[in-house]
């Protein structure tokens, strides 16, 4: 969701960025760190001494939910989902449940009937957990399955589950090197259905 079909990097980095500061951390090199993962996996792991990992998640998810000034769609992601057949796509992200729908609505995204998020898994990604899950959920295998990710975590998890991985790169500031085909947006591609019920992408233009 994050970086793939919107932009909440402005929101989500102010709302990180007073959290950090105020437990002393480098901004600079904490920030590159916690996107594309659950707020949980991501305080846990820095192991501060005093700090209850569930409490400290609970505040920096109030805050994000507050402020989602700036939270737009990557171009063409809206009439892209709009075009795709409704029980064949779905959305898998490391947001809460309450901030998913926050941000989708801000960005004026539609809510798929699918949508996995950091409830849904005990483990978030890298672990390939919540990609199997909405895989079940669609009625597909994960090797039928295209992820569309942004972040080293998202993509490790989309190979971890066996899917075909394409990396939006709308949000990037440096490049990822990866094999996998990369889009900056959704603009010139859409989606036809073949004669054997598959969906493949094409692109339209450029």
């Amino acid at each position: 969701m994050d970086g793939t079909l919107l932009n909440s990097i402005l929101a989500t980095e102010r709302v990180w960025t007073r959290w950090a500061l105020k437990h002393g951390l480098d901004v600079a090199t904490f920030l590159p760190t916690m996107h594309g993962r659950r707020g949980i996996d991501t305080i846990t792991q820095l192991g501060l001494p005093g700090v209850d990992p569930a409490a400290e998640v609970k505040e920096v998810e109030q805050g994000e939910m507050e402020d989602v000034d700036g939270v737009v769609p990557i171009a063409g992601a809206i009439a892209f989902l709009s075009a795709l057949p409704a029980d064949r796509w779905g959305i898998v992200t490391s947001a809460p449940a309450a901030l998913a729908r926050r941000r989708l609505a801000a960005a004026g995204i539609p809510l798929p009937k699918v949508i996995v998020t950091a409830e849904d898994v005990t483990k978030g990604k890298p672990a390939p957990d919540g990609y199997r899950l909405g895989a079940a959920r669609l009625g597909f295998d994960p090797a039928d399955c295209l992820v569309f990710e942004d972040v080293p975590a998202g993509i490790l998890a989309g190979e971890g589950a066996g899917a075909h991985v394409a990396v939006i790169t709308a949000t990037h500031h440096h490049p990822i090197e990866t094999g996998h085909p990369k889009l900056e947006n959704y603009e010139g591609v859409a989606s036809v259905v073949d004669g054997d019920g598959r969906l493949r992408l094409i692109r339209t233009a450029g």
